[in-house]
């Protein structure tokens, strides 16, 4: 462990990022152009006192667990998360916990769509993070654990999943979850996080293991869709899918395809979330 430059690296990279980056208002008065060591311990899930002895040298090896918080926590890219487990002492981590942060643009682009469902989607599948309205519409999608975290293996393993979607088109989304995975696996090849997913997913499923042998691949770009909503009813909508250059990431986008779904999802917007109660839709609320 290489303690004098890992606190120095903490330091530099706190510094260098904006709160805005993360979420957090900067006020007039604020100093600090980065962040401050208690807001990167409340992101990072540690105590401030362990923030400022990692920054100092003074701390124990952290484990790795702590270091891809530290990681979520600061931004940080694939090269630089490699080199923070290296100068703590440990080999690289798999990029699971660091591409589970939505990046920065994107949380942008969310901001900009307060009146559209909108949330941003890893390419295994993973919800990074939602607007308001794509919780009325769908409920809190970012809050599952484990293989749950992926909305292929949701939809294979928990028939609840599939309450939000006309059983007409059930099977073409069931494809198309399955073309999508293909494509990751293709860009992804060796990962052993796509290889645990894909693993567990054909173990569970007589559903996926019937598609993946079929070997369609795609990237789902734009899609139009019926979602049924238990407050409202039928919801057809336009899926418009933005992805980042890697195709790491990817922002979609529901628009109201007719007349009718633009005033339910009106009525639905002023409802607000309040009415709602939070947790993984657990009310038969479609998901994208």
């Amino acid at each position: 462990m290489q303690r004098e430059q890992l606190a120095d690296f903490l330091r530099r990279r706190r510094d260098s990022v904006r709160p805005a980056e993360v979420g957090i208002a900067a006020g007039p008065r604020r100093r600090a152009t980065g962040l401050r060591r208690e807001e990167v311990a409340m992101l990072a899930g540690m105590s401030v006192d362990y923030v400022v002895r990692l920054e100092q040298g003074r701390s124990s090896r952290p484990s790795t667990q702590l270091l891809a918080a530290l990681a979520r926590a600061l931004c940080l890219t694939d090269d630089e998360r490699d080199h923070l487990f290296r100068l703590a002492g440990h080999r690289p981590a798999p990029g699971e916990g660091v591409a589970r942060l939505a990046r920065a643009g994107l949380l942008r682009l969310l901001d900009l769509l307060p009146a559209t469902p909108a949330m941003v989607i890893s390419d295994l599948g993973e919800v990074l993070a939602q607007n308001a309205m794509s919780r009325v519409l769908a409920g809190e999608q970012t809050g599952f654990t484990g293989d749950d975290r992926y909305l292929a293996h949701r939809w294979f393993t928990r028939s609840d999943q599939r309450d939000g979607h006309p059983p007409q088109e059930q099977v073409r989304h069931s494809r198309q979850l399955v073309a999508e995975l293909r494509a990751v696996a293709g860009r992804r090849a060796g990962d052993p996080v796509v290889d645990r997913l894909l693993a567990r997913l054909a173990a569970a499923s007589a559903e996926f293991r019937e598609l993946w042998a079929e070997h369609e691949v795609a990237v789902r770009r734009v899609d139009r869709k019926t979602l049924r909503h238990p407050r409202v009813g039928a919801l057809v909508m336009d899926c418009e899918t933005l992805v980042t250059p890697d195709l790491g990431q990817q922002l979609v986008v529901l628009t109201p395809a007719d007349d009718d779904t633009r005033e339910r999802l009106e009525l639905l917007r002023v409802l607000g979330v309040q009415e709602f109660p939070t947790g993984p839709a657990p009310d038969g609320r479609p998901v994208a």
